[in-house]
């Protein structure tokens, strides 16, 4: 079924019904250990930990639509980041993208650092400052594109390539666009990486990690990993990332159409001092992602002038959750520097952009115009607006 479009193939693929019943579901199995037939000859499965033909269907399935050849599925996004740098040893080197998300940066700032594996944060829009940045002992160049909260846009095919060129491997998560939207292993990546939590799973009802691969090598060193460290997806959130999977297309197109709309309302509005998505034509990394991806996304992050304008307007916002995460039917209002990116020291925060009048918005399937009018009104909460109405 590889000559089908993606749309297609999230629906028609090898997963497509049971083979045993018919069932246009994959059966959930349960199971934590399976019966052993015959003392020489063990099964496919023996324990779940290992493999579990749940989280075998939902592995195949994410392999296929990344282009890769080996998926596999973790318990979080970040017990599959966490797995993936356990890929290095002491004394190796990381490149990794400056504004990663806040926990990928508590995992190689405070924990891998311990195991002696240093690491660099460059701005990965500037290729010069990227290859400047590849040491000897450099192993890994990690790219998160579009970055978590700023949208900056790394060019995959270009850090790969110069990834290949210093013998190091690229990995890039995912998480904002899928694979509906961008596929890192077609442009030269080593490995791709999810957060199913989010879009993938789409719903706010379970939490997923996700890795893709190409590569043999890196394929059964990750099986070694996940098989050690144990930290598996259970047999019913696999079965719940497969159901979102089926409506990822969809969900995702909506979103992305809404954001564009949203994301060009707020642009006009006196006080949001800027709006950052790649979809507009004036973003720095517009032409990048246009063609390297195939949609501009559903999340976008807007600046207000301070904590306490923040403060006024989502409690005056009705329409978006205000929450942790994104990627859901529902829109999801966050707050970087007391959620995602807490764990980041302020001062690494703002030299990065993430300042206290930061929101993030990740766009659900309400109708735009709905929550652009929510918008308006809890912008109108604000003092200094009414300042601006009044002329004072």
């Amino acid at each position: 079924m590889t000559d089908h479009s993606l749309q297609t193939r999230l629906l028609h693929n090898d997963q497509k019904f049971d083979p045993q019943t018919g069932a246009v579901s994959v059966p959930i199995q349960q199971a934590s250990t399976f019966h052993q037939q015959d003392f020489d000859n063990p099964g496919v499965y023996d324990y779940s930990r290992s493999g579990n033909p749940t989280r075998h269907a939902l592995e195949e399935t994410i392999a296929g639509l990344e282009s890769g050849t080996h998926g596999f599925a973790f318990a979080s996004g970040m017990a599959a980041i966490s797995t993936a740098f356990m890929l290095l040893s002491k004394g190796d080197h990381v490149v990794i993208t400056q504004d990663v998300y806040g926990g990928t940066f508590r995992m190689i700032h405070d924990v891998l650092y311990k195991f002696g594996i240093d690491h660099t944060f460059v701005d990965m829009t500037d290729l010069h400052e990227v290859a400047t940045a590849i040491q000897p002992n450099t192993k890994l160049l990690y790219i998160e594109t579009p970055s978590n909260p700023t949208l900056e846009i790394t060019d995959i095919r270009a850090v790969s390539k110069l990834a290949k060129a210093n013998d190091c491997w690229t990995f890039v998560d995912n998480t904002f666009m899928t694979p509906a939207l961008q596929r890192p292993l077609e442009l030269g990546a080593d490995l791709v990486l999810h957060s199913a939590t989010k879009f993938i799973a789409g719903h706010s009802d379970v939490v997923a990690g996700l890795a893709v691969t190409h590569r043999k090598d890196l394929a059964e060193q990750l099986s070694f990993l996940q098989n050690s460290f144990g930290s598996i997806l259970g047999a019913h959130d696999c079965w719940l990332v497969l159901r979102g999977l089926k409506t990822l297309h969809c969900r995702i197109t909506q979103s992305s159409a809404s954001a564009v709309q949203i994301a060009e309302e707020l642009n006009k509005h006196p006080l949001i001092e800027q709006v950052y998505y790649p979809g507009f034509r004036c973003h720095p990394g517009n032409s990048t992602h246009s063609y390297q991806a195939d949609g501009d996304g559903a999340v976008l992050s807007f600046r207000l002038k301070n904590e306490d304008a923040v403060r006024q307007f989502t409690n005056a916002v009705e329409l978006p959750v205000y929450a942790v995460s994104l990627g859901a039917v529902e829109s999801i209002l966050s707050y970087p520097a007391r959620m995602s990116h807490a764990s980041m020291p302020k001062a690494e925060r703002e030299k990065r952009g993430i300042t206290d009048g930061l929101l993030r918005l990740s766009v659900g399937l309400e109708k735009p115009e709905d929550l652009i009018k929510d918008f308006y009104q809890a912008l109108a909460q604000i003092n200094d607006y009414t300042c601006l109405k009044t002329g004072g």
